[in-house]
């Protein structure tokens, strides 16, 4: 059973350090991290549908890289630099992301107004089935706060090992 975004970020918070230490102990063997991540991806996002949730559009912003930049604001019919002071700031790591929070092309019914050419973070959120877990970890655990499918794939995980 897949929690509510409220209680999976509570229950993440709470088994930070014990998740932290699971990863820890996986990251040892990075094509076993791997293929517990893509399994655990798959049986999870084929019992969530991400509509039901849209946690990561109302809470974070992704990084905008200026391929992203340049492709909405040619989508949007807006000049890149238009774009950026309407939507976008400078975060404290010299990335650009959303002014604000929820996401500004989420829709009431949790879908993505500019879908078919989102930024890139967003089409690979939540980045469980990527290769290379072990350079994500970090991440990951920040993203189990944030998504119920990513905390519930480390609690699946935890029960795998």
């Amino acid at each position: 059973m897949i929690n509510s975004p409220e209680k999976s970020a509570e229950q993440a918070k709470s088994q930070r350090k014990e998740n932290e230490g699971l990863l820890d102990k996986l990251r040892q063997n990075k094509r076993e991290l791997d293929e517990l991540f893509h399994l655990n991806h798959q049986s999870v996002f084929s019992e969530m549908n991400c509509l039901d949730c849209a946690n990561c559009c109302k809470t974070t912003s992704p990084i905008f890289l200026q391929t992203d930049i340049d492709r909405i604001a040619k989508h949007l019919d807006l000049k890149v630099g238009e774009f950026i002071v309407k939507y976008l700031e400078m975060d404290e790591d010299g990335d650009f992301v959303l002014q604000q929070a929820p996401c500004t092309f989420l829709n009431q019914d949790n879908k993505c107004a500019i879908y078919d050419v989102r930024p890139k973070a967003c089409s690979e959120y939540p980045h469980t089935n990527r290769k290379n877990m072990v350079e994500i970890l970090d991440l990951t655990i920040e993203n189990s706060i944030v998504c119920p499918a990513v905390n519930e794939i480390i609690k699946r995980i935890k029960v795998d090992s």
